[in-house]
């Protein structure tokens, strides 16, 4: 089985990373939020994907993604819990590693997360200056509760 080990990170405010292109917008949605098997569907441009993930061990877990029919995703993200998933996703590279910076829309608007994928937990990084607080074990940034608690639902300090 495949696993997925990734570790999640907010932008130091005020931001000092800034998009350098469009990015490539995504909709995703949550058929299941069960914390032990996600199911997700996902539409990024003309290709769309259905994943399945499992319950986290730390920073792992297993994930199977396949691509599915775009006719098939649309049908399917109307049956997904709302609200949908909006966010435009950056790829940047640093340090020989990718990182993934999603900027939230919509219901999560004002939310920036950068994800990195390992290829094992003690892979050493090396952080972005632009890199603020680690989130990797705090459930509310996981994009199922995401879908379930929008940010902009969250108390503000």
């Amino acid at each position: 089985m495949a696993t997925e080990i990734e570790r999640k990170f907010l932008l130091k405010q005020p931001a000092l990373w800034q998009p350098t292109g469009p990015g490539r917008r995504m909709a995703q949605g949550y058929l299941s939020r069960d914390p032990d098997r996600t199911v997700r569907v996902r539409v990024v441009g003309d290709e769309a994907f259905m994943t399945v993930k499992s319950r986290r061990t730390g920073i792992s877990r297993t994930e199977i993604e396949f691509p599915i029919a775009l006719e098939n995703a649309r049908d399917l993200l109307e049956l997904c819990h709302q609200p949908l998933i909006d966010k435009t996703r950056h790829e940047v590279m640093h340090a020989g590693m990718l990182w993934e910076v999603d900027v939230f829309h919509g219901a999560n608007e004002g939310l920036i997360v950068a994800e990195i994928e390992l290829p094992a937990e003690d892979t050493p990084i090396e952080l972005p200056e632009w890199i603020g607080e680690e989130v990797s074990h705090d459930m509310r940034y996981t994009n199922s509760r995401l879908s379930a608690t929008p940010f902009s639902e969250w108390a503000k300090p």
